[in-house]
């Protein structure tokens, strides 16, 4: 394995996952996909495990799928890239510590639940990218925050900070930077200590329970993707990712 994804052990059953691409701000390459899947598939079959912390190094969480390379003709992902994290056999915490936009809120929304950094900011800018979701965002948003902010987020494209993330019920607390690994493996050391065979159960409920609600808007996305309708306009990608930089970087919500 490289140096794209690492793996700490802060205490007995709990493993800490790091996306470590932090001067890209932890965008998806394909490497580090690639890397992501190996690091989850190899922590799912140690059976001392009980709970698992997902976080970014640097100032992001996770900007999404790498658009440079999208644009370089790079495939990088496909519907199945997100199932190691989503059927992951252990509750996972996204300790999201700063933006998590599109595919990296995917990854967040992927997550049990998620607890917050004071500096974490989301966004969902599929449609100003012109890339249709095929990781459940339209099922997993919608279940989160109710289908009134899901639409304002998934049509504006406007980003949420921590506070309001808080309000709409996107994560579950904030917590000064400082604290927020801290507090996430204090979350999942709480979840180590419990009976594994009967929180398996109680998770694979609501699991069943999430699934079945949201297996429309699932289904939906991935025959989407397969009509072809992925990415629109492929060769305006570059103008498109540079306008949503600028924007991203004016905002201040």
């Amino acid at each position: 394995m490289g140096d794209l994804v690492l793996i700490d052990r802060p205490a007995p059953g709990v493993a800490v996952v790091t996306l470590n691409r932090p001067a890209k701000y932890n965008a998806l390459s394909a490497a580090l996909l690639q890397e992501l899947t190996a690091a989850l598939e190899r922590l799912a079959g140690e059976p001392e495990l009980r709970a698992l912390v997902l976080t970014g190094a640097g100032p992001a969480f996770c900007a999404g799928l790498d658009l440079r390379e999208l644009e370089a003709g790079v495939k990088i992902a496909g519907p199945e890239s997100i199932r190691p994290l989503q059927n992951f056999p252990v509750p996972v915490i996204g300790a999201i510590n700063g933006v998590a936009v599109t595919g990296g809120l995917e990854l967040a929304l992927a997550c049990d639940f998620r607890v917050a950094s004071e500096r974490a900011r989301f966004a969902d800018t599929h449609a100003r990218v012109g890339i249709v979701p095929a990781w459940g965002m339209t099922a997993r948003l919608s279940q989160a925050v109710g289908q009134a902010w899901a639409r304002q987020m998934s049509f504006t494209g406007d980003f949420v900070d921590a506070a309001l993330a808080l309000r709409i019920g996107l994560v579950n607390e904030v917590v000064p930077h400082d604290r927020l690994l801290p507090r996430a493996v204090e979350l999942a050391q709480s979840i180590a200590t419990t009976v594994p065979e009967t929180l398996r159960r109680i998770r694979e409920i609501y699991d069943i329970i999430r699934d079945g609600t949201g297996a429309d808007g699932i289904r939906a996305e991935l025959e989407t993707a397969g009509q072809g309708l992925a990415l629109a306009d492929p060769a305006g990608l570059a103008e498109r990712r540079r306008a949503l930089m600028d924007r991203g970087r004016a905002q201040t919500r």
